[in-house]
């Protein structure tokens, strides 16, 4: 068999960047290093991190209250790569120990967008998935005036938006679904402002599943959290192209009897699944002739 790694494979950098505020917190001696709701979405790699100390309070959405027993001097809240509200924000600043934001530089851009389009009036449209940590942050930026939509059929249903429309995208969707539903939002509202802010990294990891089939390769094994909203798109695109897709958190759950009548495979991975998984998995394919 032909393993075709993808070059995307693995960690972004604004993944890499919040693992690495936590551990130097960590290895530092800053006990305990909490992160609000779980840093990123791979649970082999929060399994690592709570034996290097770092420790995941809150929930999934950044919502309920966090319970920290030891907060005091050297405590420290890290917030993770999706970032979080002003709101949010205020609430674990008054919990009374260090504060760390690591929000990805690129979802900050995009809060950013919307804060200055918000503060002059702007309604703000986000195409992404309402119940995703990201996207929850991000509307904190509109002022009561966002709306998340992921269907055409949910941009109908949106109420008299004004003359100030802007529209931008959670950092991990397709962009031709993007720039399919900034067509038409723009029916209605044609002077909208529409920002794409899907992230390079996205984009990279999408782009490379288009080249792994041009590689060659017949089935694709993606590598990643099943909550992970970025590995999920990632198995859909594999379909979408017409290659076979196994989606598997680690390499024990890989079928080899079935991907073994392949020829030539490609592995990729979501942008929170750590490479120690992805070597694992590329080794045990390996294995077949």
């Amino acid at each position: 068999m032909r393993v075709l790694r993808a070059k995307s494979a693995g960690f972004c950098w604004g993944v890499e960047r919040a693992i690495d505020i936590a551990r130097e917190y960590a290895k530092a001696g800053r006990h305990p290093v909490y992160t609000d709701g779980p840093l990123i979405h791979n649970r082999q790699m929060m399994e690592v991190l709570t034996r290097e100390g770092v420790r995941e309070v809150g929930d999934y959405q950044s919502k309920a209250e966090v319970s920290v027993p030891e907060a005091g001097d050297r405590a420290v809240m890290v917030v993770r790569a999706h970032g979080i509200s002003p709101e949010r924000r205020a609430y674990l600043k008054s919990l009374g120990m260090e504060f760390r934001d690591a929000t990805c530089p690129d979802v900050g851009i995009i809060a950013g967008k919307i804060r200055l389009h918000a503060k002059r009036g702007f309604a703000t449209v986000i195409f992404g998935d309402p119940a995703h940590p990201e996207v929850i942050g991000l509307l904190g930026y509109t002022e009561g005036r966002g709306h998340a939509v992921r269907t055409r059929a949910d941009i109908d249903a949106l109420p008299p938006l004004g003359e100030q429309v802007c529209m931008v995208s959670q950092s991990t969707m397709f962009t031709d679904e993007f720039e399919g539903l900034a067509a038409h939002l723009r029916k209605t509202y044609p002077e909208a402002r529409v920002f794409d802010t899907i992230c390079g990294a996205t984009k990279d990891r999408q782009g490379d599943i288009h080249e792994l089939r041009r590689q060659g390769a017949e089935a694709v094994v993606v590598i990643g959290g099943r909550h992970s909203a970025n590995t999920v798109k990632l198995a859909k695109l594999v379909e979408l192209t017409g290659m076979h897709c196994f989606h598997v958190e680690t390499a024990a759950e890989l079928d080899l009897a079935a991907l073994a009548r392949y020829r030539t495979v490609g592995v990729t991975a979501g942008a929170s699944t750590p490479a120690f998984l992805i070597d694992e998995v590329v080794a045990r394919l390996g294995t077949l002739p």
